[in-house]
């Protein structure tokens, strides 16, 4: 017979899961009601199908914050480039690649969040042209055009509105 009412196996969570879950309430709400946008880890810039251009974040810090946040009882999305962290639970989290792709996930909802924490290692630059097909391993040198990445953080705080944080 389980807690619920039903006959079977049971399944009780995994322990970091009850400890964070423990935690949470515990925690105070101080953040209650606020809505927290927090971005996390690297980009990742196509150079063809398969290769890139990245950076060594980890994703770690941005990560916490969300944690963190949901903890004090906010409201959290964590716009996250590629990482093999566990997704903070209670935190919602959009997967992007590209600088690109995160500038476009921010600015389009930027004027929901009470605070916006900027921790993601976002690539400066991009392929000005991305190959089509692998690039072929030659004799002679080659080079990569590069042009600038959209800067979200000038967007953010050209955009920001009165009572914002960024």
């Amino acid at each position: 017979l389980l807690a619920c009412g039903d006959t079977g196996n049971g399944k009780l969570a995994d322990e970091d899961t009850l400890l964070e879950m423990i935690d949470y309430m515990l925690a105070p709400k101080t953040l209650s009601g606020k809505n927290i946008l927090i971005s996390a880890g690297p980009t990742q810039e196509s150079l063809d199908p398969v290769r890139f251009i990245t950076n060594h974040s980890s994703g770690k810090m941005g990560y916490a914050l969300a944690k963190a946040a949901f903890q004090l009882g906010a409201n959290v999305t964590l716009v996250s480039g590629p990482t093999h962290l566990k997704k903070p639970h209670g935190v919602n989290v959009i997967d992007v690649i590209s600088a690109n792709d995160m500038y476009h996930q921010i600015i389009q909802c930027v004027k929901e969040y009470d605070y916006m924490i900027m921790s993601a290692a976002v690539g400066d630059y991009a392929c000005n042209e991305i190959a089509d097909e692998k690039i072929k391993k030659s004799d002679s040198s080659t080079s990569i055009e590069l042009e600038r990445t959209d800067d979200i953080l000038k967007y953010l705080g050209e955009h920001k509105t009165p009572g914002q944080f960024l």
